[in-house]
């Protein structure tokens, strides 16, 4: 636990304990009371570390505050005599802490029925000194009379607050595993943009080394030719320019490296079942939807819920078809994902259609042509219309297949793409 947290726990509890201290009864007929007190110090105790000085530095607020009242609520007050009334108090915290220190206690909240005994055992061994220092002798402690309720009110309200401990603990680990869920996520979905850079990247470096080749065919072309006037000085420009997209490749070549290794296509880690990676596509797009200001709803059938897929290859893949068909939408609509597996086994298949206004352009082919794009933003801004570019570039590495079909039942787009079963989902 950090050093502040500390701090701030052990401030609360020196107000808490006191202040609880005052709900009380007292089972005995004299000073001895059972109160709320005990009930916020085990609690607080649970939480801290290490717990002798945090029980030496309560008791001794507990017997202030109570001669503090005393000196308010006394016509008559007197020092020594309030003190000497009050003082057993903090030998019971100071032994309750120190009990609860040599147990252990805090090391073992794997092990709660552990810390309900322990917590059991330091409350009467505390209580039971306390009543040494407020009886005339050990007599009149050790008497079945006295232990019985005290063991019986230990018992109750250890495992009382061990309860509650343990729910705010429970809380706490599903709000942990909830913030893990939502990072593991946002990872998963910026490997999935880089996977699909580096397919890009992948691309360009092929251009790049055409490029290259042509310029440097030129400059021998240009070479090889009789000198005629500025023919040597263009034939040199050639090679410079040649030389200059040759480092521009090397810089590409760095990039696509460190990509690779990052998105490594034998990782184990790399699969996921197609349940959990088509909920977060939704869960992100989800939010895109209330980004744009649209109310979106998500309809969601998978067959094979615990099919093993391709993480990066899943999310850039369908991700770039849902985002489509979010921002094809006007302003309120639907969205549909379906994934199935074919009778055979062999191929799988994803569909995503939406209830938007349809495609307009005759030539469907035009829609996976490098920078086409029928999406403007409300500045009139064209989008970069690279997502089924790069969707269908993919498709084709992969030997997969895409179609688009208008007006099937009650959605106006639908994009199937349908990908071997060895291309995406894990070997056994």
């Amino acid at each position: 636990m950090r050093f502040r947290e500390s701090i701030s726990i052990l401030f609360i509890m020196l107000i808490a304990v006191p202040v609880a201290g005052e709900l009380k009864f007292h089972p005995f007929q004299d000073d001895f009371r059972v109160s709320f007190g005990t009930t916020a110090f085990f609690f607080f105790l649970l939480w801290l570390r290490p717990s002798l000085l945090a029980g030496m530095l309560t008791g001794a607020v507990v017997v202030l505050f109570r001669c503090m009242l005393d000196w308010i609520n006394m016509d008559e007050f007197v020092w020594n005599y309030s003190l000497q009334m009050h003082m057993p108090a903090f030998f019971f915290y100071a032994t309750f802490a120190s009990l609860f220190s040599l147990f252990r206690v805090n090391d073992l909240h794997h092990r709660p029925l552990w810390v309900g005994l322990l917590g059991t055992i330091a409350e009467i061994g505390a209580n039971m000194v306390e009543l040494s220092f407020r009886a005339p002798n050990w007599a009149h402690v050790i008497q079945l009379s006295f232990i019985g309720p005290i063991a019986v009110i230990a018992l109750i309200r250890s495992f009382f607050v061990l309860s509650f401990f343990n729910m705010i603990k429970l809380r706490q680990a599903i709000w942990k595993k909830e913030e893990e869920r939502h990072r593991n996520e946002r990872v998963l979905m910026l490997v999935s943009n880089l996977y699909e850079e580096s397919i890009h990247l992948q691309k360009t470096l092929s251009q790049v080394e055409d490029i290259t080749r042509d310029c440097y065919e030129l400059y021998r072309e240009m070479k090889d030719q009789p000198q005629q006037g500025d023919s040597e000085r263009y034939a040199r420009q050639m090679l410079m320019i040649a030389g200059q997209v040759h480092e521009v490749k090397k810089d590409n070549q760095r990039i696509y490296a460190g990509l690779s290794k990052l998105i490594s296509d034998e990782n184990v880690r790399d699969y996921m079942p197609l349940g959990e990676l088509i909920s977060i596509i939704v869960r992100a797009q989800e939010k895109y939807a209330k980004m744009l200001d649209k109310d979106i709803r998500f309809e969601v059938n998978v067959d094979a819920p615990y099919l093993a897929c391709h993480i990066y290859t899943t999310l850039s893949l369908v991700n770039n078809l849902v985002a489509n068909a979010v921002e094809a939408i006007e302003d309120r609509g639907m969205v549909s994902i379906v994934a199935t597996i074919d009778e055979s086994k062999e191929w799988v298949q994803f569909s995503v259609a939406d209830d938007g206004p349809g495609i307009s352009v005759k030539d469907k082919e035009l829609l996976f042509m490098p920078g086409y794009t029928t999406k403007y933003d409300v500045s009139g801004k064209p989008s970069t219309g690279i997502g089924l570019c790069y969707v269908k570039e993919v498709m084709d590495n992969l030997h997969g297949h895409i179609e688009i079909s208008e007006q099937a039942e009650k959605f106006a787009t639908v994009f199937t793409i349908r990908l071997p079963n060895a291309s995406i989902v894990q070997k056994r």
